[in-house]
């Protein structure tokens, strides 16, 4: 019996900027890996405002690519944080966390958050990537 091979879909919202040498994702039959998001706009500029107006950048921009590829928050299963400053993430994690769920609901997928040197934009403080399976989140009660 022959393997199907499931085909590889480039995923690239016209809200988010361009990429240029990435996707903004890929999905691979019921699944899409969404490529690391920093608090870029649409004019391709890092929000002002610290951590927490990042953040929500960061996440509505790898929430857009999500939702292009037809999935919602739910279906989330893991999602990588890297912070330019830990120690400043978690001074507004309630705030953060509060975004979250107002973005994502209540359920939280597998989460790693990694404190590095510095990102590719120099004024960014945060970029997150995950993995979603499409159809994976359960249904609000």
């Amino acid at each position: 019996m022959e393997a199907t091979m499931a085909r590889k879909e480039t995923i690239n919202p016209a809200s988010l900027p361009k990429p240029s040498g990435y996707a903004h994702g890929i999905r691979v039959g019921s699944t899409v890996y969404l490529g690391g998001q920093t608090a870029l706009d649409a004019d391709m500029r890092i929000v002002p405002g610290g951590i927490v107006e990042q953040f929500r950048q960061a996440f509505s921009n790898v929430l857009a690519t999500l939702e292009e590829a037809g999935g919602k928050p739910e279906d989330l299963v893991d999602v990588t944080i890297y912070l330019t400053d830990v120690d400043d993430y978690m001074a507004h994690g309630r705030e953060i966390g509060r975004i979250w769920r107002e973005m994502a609901g209540r359920e939280y997928p597998a989460m790693a958050g990694i404190g590095i040197t510095r990102l590719w934009q120099e004024e960014a403080l945060i970029e997150i990537k995950g993995v979603a399976v499409i159809g994976s989140g359960t249904a609000a009660e």
